[in-house]
């Protein structure tokens, strides 16, 4: 008889115990299969699972299910990146505890993930907040630091002079960039601060031999780090007579410069400044630190600048130029100076013509014009010759960069032989600023000495933890710095009075080798178990946000390849394939937030439809790399298969099929051949990332199912390995259901240590093929053929008929073409 009521709370709970119970999820080392280690980005415990959650989490753990399927022996890990500013900023706002609010979202978060039915072995949990994984964060740092790749300088902090505190990005609001907190304008300042030397890697980095990345990442990725070939030439300041090197990927148009432009940030600004400009100059710096760098280099932004009164000189030629101050220019990009040669580069001509600075032709176009600079409406930035420029006037200059271009290899030799100048590249990628003025984060393990300056904390000291009775202040400021004795302790050199870094680290670089910590998160005699490395070790597939692309995905690569150098781990690259989801949008086609109440919680719908119907949904409502807006209303169909799927298998055969309908030959053929089409389709899907052709595929065989029941296959051969195939293919998707109807069906415990079935090529080819027939580009007819047909066969089938015949009106036609056995074209 059949059960028409599919209770998913007691057959997703029962299954969900019993795979806890048997760890059937655990995954350990085992030689006699190979291994693959999937992985998806861990989340911040905010709280709650959002459907975005879900939407990265869901499709990945299908992913890895199928890979177990296919024999391998899969890590499927999951942790919380648990350091940030978001639960420091609720301590200040309600006193509670960040170590005690971000512990009980874990438990909440680890609760909802559960209910997903994921294969993540929770054995290997990690949380970047406890002392036992921060411990080897503080470690890593202290081996960078002896690589000398971990370094302390003064950089520019966004600073709340109210608040009497550093800001980070998240706490700057508004086109005005005022605190979030007491709406006072932020301002930049300078601190000391450490920074991990990322562009050492800079050239490494842009290479991706090797690694399955989309294209996007890796432009994206490149674009950031920007890597130039040029020249760096030193002028002088006549004041002072200061070296200041600029960097050029334009030589050939030294000649042509006419003035010097600093960023108001430049640390010659205030020494060169002359008397009479200062107040100017002292406005304009403050107005410039108000603005974000996006800002500041927007090519749209109408380009301001004030002039210090102070001279510099051009060493090609000796002439004497103007130094400005301007916005445009930022310390984060080259040496913080440039040379503007007006008549060459759009953004100088426009500032020069705004403050009539002079403008000096050098690069002749080919086509020769008697225009001087005085002259010209625009910057001239084509191919040419050299002229205005000494003994290198009538040199051939082209569009190629570096030395691919003649005239710029011809003065980069120049320059060299002069001594002014050397070959150079410049990148746009900046070293990794990791300190933060924060409480919450890992605390960075150096101390200060007058005597003997900074050191690392003895590896046998580690962790540095932090502090538990901390205050809070509404201004924000690190409870760390407050704190009466946490900061005091002694030199690791000569045991006198020394005092701790009260910087902590970016969560970054929490998240930079986490993966290698889900390898044995309770090692205790380094970050990971060598064992377990060398078996796992690299991730073998990646699933998360395109946004990381410039961040962490960046650093966790950087990362990777300090540490293979200091012979902690090995290869180039920690992740060899990379797949990125989309993002799931609110109803109203906005980004989900709690503000605009357009957020989904994954529980409501879990405990009104279940796990596997919303899992079934989320692969399916949309592209997964493109992703869409929800759609409440859709889910109702995934619902409805996950019944129809229920139904079709609890039914009895003998209650819908009477008994003088045993089933043909051809429908039984029929239904296997449709079974191993589809089970190749989804095969090459889950391969490919594409979750929503799975579904739609699923969903069609069901249908098939169907008929060929009622067409009396149930019963037969095939029909009992469309179900085991059925089962199978969706297992990955709606994996309790699979495994209840699986039990249903008398089969060994579990579904989801089965072998992927093995599509039977023989079975999916078609006894017939229909083909439409185009006259003149327009179908008028379709024809069926067997399928072994020849190209004349179907030529012959296509010209025979009537409506062809009528339009030949008794000619030969001018062209009949068979396009790839799925067209037939007639010219008449």
């Amino acid at each position: 008889m059949t059960d028409i009521h599919y209770n998913h709370k007691e057959v997703e709970s029962k299954w969900q115990q019993k795979w806890e119970a048997d760890k059937l999820y655990r995954s350990v080392i085992d030689n006699s299969r190979p291994k693959h280690y999937a992985l998806t980005m861990l989340p911040y415990p905010s709280g709650d699972l959002h459907i975005g959650h879900w939407y990265a989490m869901t499709p990945s753990d299908a992913r890895a299910r199928f890979m177990r399927m296919k024999g391998y022996n899969v890590l499927f890990p999951m942790g919380f990146d648990a350091f940030g500013l978001p639960a420091e900023n609720a301590a200040i706002k309600d006193g509670v505890h960040p170590m005690k609010r971000t512990f009980q979202n874990i438990e909440r978060m680890r609760r909802q993930m559960k209910s997903m039915g994921a294969m993540f072995d929770w054995e290997r949990e990690a949380v970047s907040a406890s002392p036992e994984y921060y411990k080897w964060t503080e470690w890593f740092f202290i081996q960078l630091y002896k690589m000398g790749l971990a370094y302390r300088k003064m950089s520019a902090v966004d600073w709340c002079p109210h608040c009497n505190t550093t800001l980070a990005r998240e706490q700057v609001w508004g086109d005005d960039r005022h605190c979030e907190r007491c709406g006072t304008p932020v301002i930049k300042k300078d601190l000391d601060q450490w920074f991990f030397r990322a562009t050492k890697y800079a050239d490494e980095l842009l290479n991706f031999d090797g690694i399955d990345w989309p294209q996007t990442v890796k432009t994206l990725q490149t674009n950031w780090i920007d890597r130039s070939e040029g020249a760096s030439v030193v002028f002088k300041t006549e004041i002072g007579n200061h070296d200041v090197e600029i960097f050029t990927t334009r030589p050939d148009t030294l000649w042509g410069a006419t003035f010097m432009v600093f960023s108001p940030e430049h640390p010659l600004v205030n020494e060169i400044t002359t008397p009479e400009n200062k107040v100017a100059v002292e406005e304009y710096k403050t107005q410039a630190a108000r603005q974000t760098e996006i800002q500041r280099g927007a090519v749209d932004k109408e380009k301001t600048g004030v002039f210090t009164g102070a001279y510099a000189i051009n060493p090609v030629n000796q002439a004497r130029i103007p130094i400005w101050i301007a916005d445009y220019v930022m310390m984060s990009y080259g040496t913080g100076a440039i040379m503007a040669v007006p008549a060459h580069d759009e953004r100088d001509f426009a500032f020069a013509k705004k403050y009539e600075l002079p403008i000096v032709f050098v690069i002749q176009p080919e086509v020769k014009s008697d225009a001087d600079g005085a002259e010209m409406n625009a910057a001239y930035v084509g191919p040419g010759v050299m002229v205005n420029s000494g003994m290198l006037n009538g040199t051939k200059v082209n569009t190629e960069k570096g030395r691919k271009n003649p005239g710029i290899a011809k003065v980069l030799d120049w320059l060299a032989k002069q001594g002014i100048g050397k070959e150079s590249v410049n990148y746009r990628y900046r070293d990794w600023l990791i300190s933060r003025q924060r409480y919450w984060g890992a605390p960075i393990p150096m101390v200060n000495c007058e005597i003997h300056g900074w050191n690392p904390v003895p590896d046998d000291q580690l962790p540095v933890t932090l502090p538990e009775d901390v205050e809070w202040r509404p201004t924000g400021e690190s409870p760390l710095k407050l704190h009466p004795t946490w900061k005091n302790t002694t030199c690791p050199v000569c045991n006198g009075p020394a005092t701790r870094e009260t910087d902590t680290m970016d969560t970054f670089m929490c998240s930079s080798w986490y993966h290698l910590r889900y390898l044995s998160p309770h090692y205790d005699k380094g970050p990971f178990d060598p064992a377990e490395y060398d078996y796992w070790m690299p991730v073998d597939t990646y699933t998360g946000g395109i946004e990381h692309a410039t961040m962490h995905l960046l650093y966790t690569r950087f990362f990777h390849k300090a540490l293979r150098d200091a012979g902690i781990v090995e290869g180039h690259e920690p992740m060899l394939q990379l797949r990125n989801q989309g993002m799931v949008l609110g109803e109203d086609g906005d980004k989900m937030s709690k503000s605009k109440g357009n957020v989904i919680a994954p529980d409501v719908l879990v405990n009104k439809y279940g796990a596997d119907s919303v899992r079934a949904y989320i692969m399916f409502f949309a592209r997964w790399e493109m992703g869409a807006p929800w759609d409440s209303q859709g889910i109702e169909g995934a619902v409805r298969w996950v019944r129809r799927v229920w139904t079709l298998f609890t039914d009895s055969p003998t209650d819908s099929i009477t008994d003088s309908r045993t089933g043909t030959d051809e429908v039984r053929k029929n239904l296997r051949r449709k079974v191993h089409q589809t089970l190749r389709k989804v095969t090459r899907d889950y391969e490919n990332f594409e979750f929503n052709t799975i579904i739609s595929s699923l969903m069609e065989l069901m249908n098939e199912m169907y008929k060929a029941r009622e067409a009396g296959a149930a019963g037969s051969a095939e029909w009992s390995e469309a179900l085991e195939i059925y089962l199978k293919m969706m297992a990955p998707v709606t994996p309790h259901i699979a495994e209840e109807l699986w039990a249903h069906l008398g089969k060994p415990y579990s579904i989801h240590t089965q072998q992927w079935p093995i599509v039977d090529e023989a079975a999916t080819k078609e006894d017939s093929i229909e083909l439409p027939v185009q006259i003149n580009g327009k179908v008028r007819d379709r024809i069926t053929v067997p399928a072994e047909a020849t190209e004349d066969e179907i030529k012959s089938a296509a010209l025979a008929l009537e409506t062809v015949q009528k339009f030949l009106v008794g000619r030969e036609p001018k062209k009949v073409i068979v396009a790839s056995r799925r067209l037939v074209s007639i010219v008449v």
